[in-house]
């Protein structure tokens, strides 16, 4: 599934890196500890977070997910939206939880690990 479907799906709205939005998603993880997602998200993954600061575009990049998307109607900082832009990476917002939003997605058919 490509990030531009679950957009239109899940009504999220998109804050970063538009022109990125055909990237495939191979999957998801949902934490709030930068340190957890360094260690057990894997490419493509599309990572749920309440995290607005701009470490989160680093770890993104870092370990090359498809993107984020903040919960509970958060919005990023104006320094994570200027940094995504220049790394390329998407960040999108939602009025849903965290589980609300996980279960949908898993709804849609993206997994977690493997």
């Amino acid at each position: 599934m490509k990030l531009t479907e679950l957009v239109q799906k899940l009504n999220l709205g998109v804050r970063s890196a538009k022109g990125s939005l055909e990237r495939r998603i191979t999957g998801g993880y949902a934490s709030d500890l930068l340190s957890d997602v360094l260690a057990h998200s894997k490419e493509g993954d599309l990572w749920i977070t309440l995290q607005i600061h701009h470490n989160i575009v680093a770890v993104a990049s870092m370990k090359d997910l498809a993107g984020i998307v903040l919960v509970n109607g958060r919005e990023p900082e104006q320094e994570t939206i200027e940094k995504a832009e220049t790394e390329n990476i998407v960040i999108m917002v939602s009025e849903l939880p965290t589980f609300e939003l996980a279960g949908r997605l898993y709804g849609l058919g993206v997994r977690g690990m493997k």
